[in-house]
């Protein structure tokens, strides 16, 4: 076990306290609460089925292109995507190269998608609030962890990537 500056040892990992998909799954149903307590209609009348369409592509091109590719190529750099467990390299190629986090990245737009399919604005409203409890819970201890773990390496990546897109 690594040992940190104040010589106590530090696990090897992001010191993450939540379960990241949770704070999605939150942000959906916490819309899904407001818009039955306090509705939000805006008067566009878009065809359930077309909404359906549009919201189902977002979501899925959320979770299979970005979510997807973002796993296979973490796991076949022998890596897992579970934030508890080790990094061992900085991966640079696939969704990395133009977002440090496409997985959550496809938790905020995957919002997005449920928030079109069911016309629900107060999902939408809540896609922001979802990334910032994200970056605030998620993305900056790992970002800590990386630092820690690669230094200069890490920088350069997070110089040349964009946090988000």
């Amino acid at each position: 076990m690594a040992t940190g500056a104040d010589n106590r040892p530090t696990r090897d990992a992001a010191a993450i306290r939540v379960f990241p998909p949770a704070i999605p799954l939150i942000a959906i149903l916490a819309g899904g609460g407001l818009q039955y307590v306090w509705p939000i209609n805006i008067g566009l009348a878009i065809p359930e089925l077309v909404r359906y369409w549009i919201g189902g592509v977002i979501f899925a091109g959320a979770v299979l292109l970005l979510g997807g590719w973002s796993v296979l190529i973490m796991r076949r750099s022998g890596q897992s995507e579970n934030p508890w467990k080790p990094t061992t390299e900085i991966i640079e190629r696939g969704p990395y190269r133009f977002t440090r986090n496409p997985m959550y990245l496809q938790m905020v737009v995957a919002c997005v998608g449920v928030a079109v399919a069911l016309g629900n604005v107060w999902i939408l409203l809540l896609a922001p609030v979802c990334a910032w409890a994200l970056q605030v819970l998620a993305i900056l201890p790992e970002e800590e962890y990386l630092e820690r773990k690669f230094g200069a390496q890490y920088l350069t990546y997070k110089k040349r990537v964009r946090r988000w897109i």
